[in-house]
């Protein structure tokens, strides 16, 4: 890539004409021209496209104009295009919703839609390729990319005419400096070019003066043409220092928030919204824990926000309220709509720290529940059903016993919402919701469908697919739950030299559920985690684990997955998306590398 082509759209014909053979100003004045360059330098320093006034760069270009709006199927994604739907249905904005599951339908899209649309907003999509390279579109189609994944694509990043980057620049991006990158082959041109002319100039002169001027110009091209090779090869260890590694940045969400913050349009339902957004990053174990920590105090300030500007809605306690709580509450997957039991079974925290697989794990469990001294029959009853007077306080007693058993972060800080009088959720409890909605197998629907269901059950008008989805997940859970412990007992975790590895076999119960992205991405954290409880080997205890599973068994094709070693430190990269390039590369393997997720799930 040179710097024409990224720079083809500052140059302006009136001004000056760059030609093969250098630059040809049409100025009329030396001060011009110093302008021009002070100019070029300015432009060289401030050259790339993120977007540091999202409302006048951003929501001011597109509200007057239709858009078509690119959404990836994962719930942070769906939480924040919930939040652009609000803000254009406020404004009356013109908009197409694309559900896009990877680079094919994203290519299958935009050729169907390029020519009724200018603009296009990409949420978590788009980021980490040369979308202009992808997509080839017209030089008057824009893209406004507010995407997750890392690290972004350098030509996006230094190319600021059709696409805009909507990403929080307090995020460590790393992204390399221009001129490390992109030379300008304009100037070995010139140089090559100056050479053959002054060659030409001299044929005049003694053969001696002209064999020593041959020989000086000889110099030069290999001088040149040695400082490109080091250039070259100083550009290919940056970029595989900047590529190498894959990771989430700011949740999409939270980004989609803030822009109706700053328009002063922010409401309740939006705030859960980015809420759920970033709760999906930690349930999915995309961000670092002081990434979401973070995020989490940005939250909670805007919630203490909402709450005291709503403090008379909220003493009424109408049916129609929404409470937005800041908590720190229990690492107990959808305890408030599930049996204790079956809750405490069925998390992945305390499954493993019990090691629920094995006889001694069940019989941790049942001294963990004498121990908390909550009869039996209300442990494994419903939830709601429990009486009062052991739910006021059950937080608290879990905790004491849990830190008994060294179960010292069995709390975790999270958010809560109250509708009305007799509907509570916990954000992760509708992050589980809605991905078994988005990702159900039970019915040979359309993944557009699946979409659509998972999108509705984020709106307090949709309880009942919420809680849809809330049984969907419960049934998900248990299968991965037996399937970890299947995995454990029959030893079907192998160590591979460099890495951990395991094959689901056709057959396997449940097998279909793990054909999908963000099934398979829980059950392979979980199990990874569950096989480090369980091995005495100290060396497979920091072994990064790839899982495949049938992805189309009347095919023969496999989705497989790669995560990085479990770590309390983990910066949460992962390095599988060049890994496995490579060894496709290598093996000559017929592979499709289609989910936005490049070290995800491959076909």
């Amino acid at each position: 890539m040179c710097k024409k082509q990224i720079w083809r759209h500052r140059r302006n014909t009136e001004t000056l004409s760059i030609k093969q053979q250098g630059l040809c100003f049409k100025t009329r004045t030396n001060a011009e021209v110093i302008i021009f360059f002070i100019h070029l330098n300015f432009i060289r320093l401030n050259f790339n496209m993120f977007v540091t006034d999202i409302r006048k760069e951003f929501y001011d270009v597109v509200v007057n104009q239709r858009v078509a709006l690119f959404v990836s199927p994962d719930i942070d994604a769906l939480c924040a295009c919930k939040v652009l739907q609000a803000l254009f249905h406020c404004d009356q904005v013109q908009y197409t919703l694309v559900p896009v599951a990877g680079w094919q339908d994203l290519g299958t899209a935009f050729m169907e839609h390029k020519e009724q649309y200018q603009y296009f907003v990409l949420i978590n999509c788009g980021a980490n390729v040369d979308l202009l390279e992808t997509l080839q579109p017209e030089e008057d189609s824009v893209f406004f990319i507010c995407d997750t994944h890392r690290p972004v694509d350098v030509v996006n990043v230094y190319n600021d005419t059709q696409i805009k980057l909507l990403i929080k620049q307090d995020d460590d991006l790393g992204v390399p400096s221009y001129d490390d990158i992109f030379r300008d082959d304009e100037e070995d041109e010139e140089g090559d070019g100056d050479d053959s002319g002054n060659e030409s100039d001299g044929s005049a002169e003694p053969s001696g003066k002209r064999r020593r001027y041959d020989e000086d110009a000889l110099e030069r091209r290999i001088e040149r043409q040695r400082a490109r090779r080091e250039w070259e090869a100083r550009r290919r260890e940056i970029l595989f220092d900047y590529e190498q590694y894959e990771f989430h940045g700011t949740s999409a969400a939270l980004v989609m928030f803030e822009l109706a913050w700053v328009m002063s349009k922010d409401t309740k339902d939006m705030l859960w919204w980015s809420v759920i957004g970033v709760t999906d990053q930690w349930v999915h174990d995309k961000i670092p824990h002081m990434k979401y920590v973070t995020d989490i105090a940005t939250l909670q300030r805007h919630v203490s926000r909402h709450n005291h500007r709503n403090e008379d809605e909220e003493n009424s306690l109408s049916i129609d309220c929404m409470r937005i709580t800041f908590e720190y509450d229990l690492r107990l997957v959808l305890y408030q709509h599930w049996s204790l039991y079956e809750s405490i079974c069925n998390s992945c925290y305390t499954s493993c720290s019990f090691k629920l697989w094995s006889i001694n794990g069940q019989k941790k469990l049942q001294e963990f529940l004498a121990d908390m001294g909550l009869p039996l029959k209300q442990v494994r009853q419903k939830f709601n059903s429990m009486d009062m007077s052991i739910k006021e306080n059950l937080r608290e007693v879990i905790e004491e016993s849990a830190n008994k058993f060294s179960m010292k972060d069995i709390r975790v800080q999270t958010f809560a919402v109250n509708f009305g009088f007799k509907n509570r959720f916990l954000a992760s409890d509708v992050v589980h919701a809605a991905a078994a909605l988005l990702e159900n197998v039970e019915k040979d629907e359309m993944p557009t469908d699946n979409f659509i269901k998972a999108l509705d059950c984020l709106s307090r008008s949709n309880l009942e697919r919420l809680h849809l989805g809330i049984d969907l997940a419960k049934k998900k859970l248990k299968a991965i739950q037996q399937t970890v412990a299947s995995c454990i007992c029959t030893n079907l975790i192998l160590s591979q030299g460099p890495f951990l590895y395991c094959h689901l076999l056709e057959g396997t119960p449940d097998v279909k559920l793990f054909s999908k992205p963000l099934a398979l991405t829980l059950l392979c954290k979980y199990l990874l985690k569950a096989f480090i409880c369980s091995t005495r080997n100290k060396r497979c205890k920091i072994l990064p684990l790839i899982m495949a599973a049938p992805l189309d068994v009347e095919k023969g094709t496999v989705i497989v997955l790669g995560i990085p070693p479990e770590s309390e430190t983990s910066d949460k990269k992962n390095f599988f998306g060049r890994a496995f390039e490579k060894a496709a590369e290598s093996t000559s393997s017929r592979t499709l590398h289609d989910h936005f997720d490049t070290s995800g799930a491959y076909d």
